[in-house]
């Protein structure tokens, strides 16, 4: 419950809750509830989902006060359409190095109708949360107009390097600031946060570069 408090004193754009019963970092809708309650309105709140119920998603968003959906299953088209339709915000989780770049592209033009999505990395076991990162090369020839979050094996030292290689819109961190499953730890934490805004800063110089020449 510290962790989400301390996130947004680092200035965290969104806090997500893993509603996945498999997953070491599952939290109850209960709980989830007491920490967001904790939480600024300007604080995305994400549910984190995995091939669930579309009436089960409604319920535990409905009471926890979620306004962005992240599916990291093989959820359809329609059932996007129909959580995106209900007012939420979808991010769709891509796992890269599952496929060949030709179907990469073709998923990334097919679900049209979400948000953002979010670069993963794949494991034959996990639905993320793996610490691995996956071989950035695969996304660098990716080309989507939606918003991409990145993900996968993100820590306190890798990801200024991440982040200018890659130029995502956002970044994603959960089991690479960890002490252990579910908890962060604050020094990683701070690091990583001061890590990112130092890839901001090199970002906006490299604008403020272009626009002079």
């Amino acid at each position: 419950s510290e962790d989400a408090p301390l996130a947004q004193e680092l200035r965290a754009d969104a806090v997500g809750f893993i509603f996945f019963a498999r997953s070491p970092r599952a939290v109850l809708p209960l709980r989830a509830v007491e920490i967001i309650a904790q939480l600024a309105p300007f604080v995305s709140k994400v549910g984190v989902f995995v091939d669930e119920e579309e009436d089960t998603v409604l319920e535990v968003a409905a009471r926890c006060g979620l306004d962005t959906l992240q599916l990291h299953g093989q959820e359809s088209l329609s059932y996007c359409s129909d959580l995106r339709s209900r007012g939420f915000k979808i991010i769709k989780a891509i796992r890269i190095g599952e496929n060949s770049e030709e179907k990469l592209t073709y998923l990334l033009k097919h679900y049209q109708n979400v948000d953002a999505f979010l670069f993963d990395t794949y494991h034959p076991q996990k639905k993320g949360g793996t610490g691995l990162p996956f071989d950035w090369r695969l996304a660098e020839g990716l080309v989507t107009d939606r918003p991409v979050i990145l993900s996968g094996g993100l820590n306190e030292e890798n990801v200024l390097e991440a982040i200018m290689r890659l130029r995502p819109y956002a970044v994603d961190v959960s089991s690479g600031l960890e002490r252990q499953p579910g908890k962060k730890d604050e020094q990683k934490m701070r690091q990583f946060f001061g890590q990112v805004r130092k890839a901001d800063q090199k970002l906006r110089e490299e604008s403020r570069e272009k626009m002079v020449r």
